[in-house]
């Protein structure tokens, strides 16, 4: 894995021409997130188990006393066939009423599965509490899981967790942010001030000089009409102009979980000389059994035994010569045949020493 990283990162290509729309969004273009609380029913005994999830059953009472059922104040009905669930979606920029979404059914009680059951009317709220849609449809489950009445399980995937396309019917658009007159706003996905300036000069180039503007590191503005149709006809041309963007900076990442390591291009060691050994333990574990003469009347003991041993392996020098290329750096760690936390021990130790000209950044 960690060679396999590498051996990618030595494949990035220098810098070349990119889209506008891959490298910036358009400022107030965006989705929103919708959340809500329901119930599944239809569950084939899958469902929540009441004793530890009283809320569902709460749940259910309010929802049939709405229908017109009364269920008394003193019953509490023991179901196997519905769970209680959380849903959330992503509103999408321009959503009007009427149009449908994705969502996702995860369930937030102990229901062990939620494979055929059906999503009862539920409202989806953003962040102001404001119903922005309403869900409602069967689920499509992935997973799948099995319980035997000893309590042993085999589950597959994740069964408490489903979807339903095109789930739910928008009931409220979002504010238009976009029709507004003055100037529209290109936020990059990442800052870089060299980017900006090569979007700006390429804006002014394509629609005149004076025609976009640098806000700061991550913002460019450009001048736009007030009528909607030419302002969509605007953007049609800027998201399509091409610009060759500012090289990313020097930065090496380390997922201290996995093992991963992942060095940028602009990654320079400076001249260097690494001896970096490997120590092997090993334990073995044992038993001494002592038996005292009968006689005296002791009793059989069986007392473990460990035996521990440290064996360190030949230490190999290698050396980086004064700005080293990436190229240079994967070739020299395959040749000692580094593992992830031998790599990772390393570019601490050039980070510290001053050899390493990156950003050492570990997730």
């Amino acid at each position: 894995m960690l060679l396999a990283a590498l051996a990618l990162a030595t494949l990035v290509a220098p810098a070349h021409a990119e889209r506008i729309k891959d490298l910036a969004q358009v400022g107030g273009v965006r989705g929103n997130a919708l959340v809500g609380y329901g119930l599944v029913v239809g569950l084939d005994g899958s469902g929540d188990r009441t004793s530890q999830a009283p809320f569902t059953v709460q749940s259910l009472k309010n929802l049939l006393g709405e229908l017109g059922v009364n269920v008394p104040a003193n019953v509490n009905p023991q179901l196997k066939n519905v769970a209680a669930v959380a849903i959330h979606a992503e509103l999408p920029p321009f959503a009007k009423p009427g149009q449908p979404i994705d969502i996702t059914v995860s369930s937030v009680g102990n229901s062990v599965s939620l494979r055929g059951g059906s999503l009862l009317m539920a409202p989806l709220r953003g962040a102001d509490g404001q119903v922005y849609a309403i869900a409602q449809g069967n689920l499509v489950v992935g997973g799948f899981g099995a319980q035997g009445r000893d309590g042993s399980r085999v589950s597959v995937n994740v069964p408490s967790v489903g979807r339903i396309p095109n789930g739910a019917t928008v009931e409220r658009a979002l504010p238009d942010v976009f029709g507004a007159a003055g100037e529209i706003t290109l936020n990059l996905h990442q800052n870089d001030f060299t980017t900006v300036s090569r979007m700006v000069a390429a804006l002014n180039n394509a629609f005149g000089e004076g025609a976009a503007r640098a806000v700061d590191g991550v913002t460019v503005a450009v001048r736009s009409p007030t009528d909607p149709g030419a302002r969509i006809g605007l953007l049609a041309r800027i998201e399509n102009l091409e610009l060759t963007p500012g090289n990313a900076p020097a930065k090496v990442v380390v997922n201290s979980r996995t093992g991963t390591v992942v060095i940028g291009q602009q990654v320079r060691v400076g001249a260097a000389a690494i001896s970096h050994g490997s120590l092997t333990v090993t334990i073995q574990e044992g038993t001494n059994i002592s038996q005292p003469n009968a006689f005296a009347g002791g009793q059989t003991v069986v007392a473990p035994q460990s035996t521990v041993t440290a064996e360190a392996d030949g230490s190999r020098m290698f050396k980086f010569n004064g700005g080293t290329s990436l190229d240079e750096i994967v070739h020299a760690v395959n040749a000692v045949g580094a593992a992830p936390g031998d790599l990772i021990a390393i570019l601490e130790a050039l980070k510290q020493a001053g050899a390493l000209s990156a950003e050492l950044e570990v997730i």
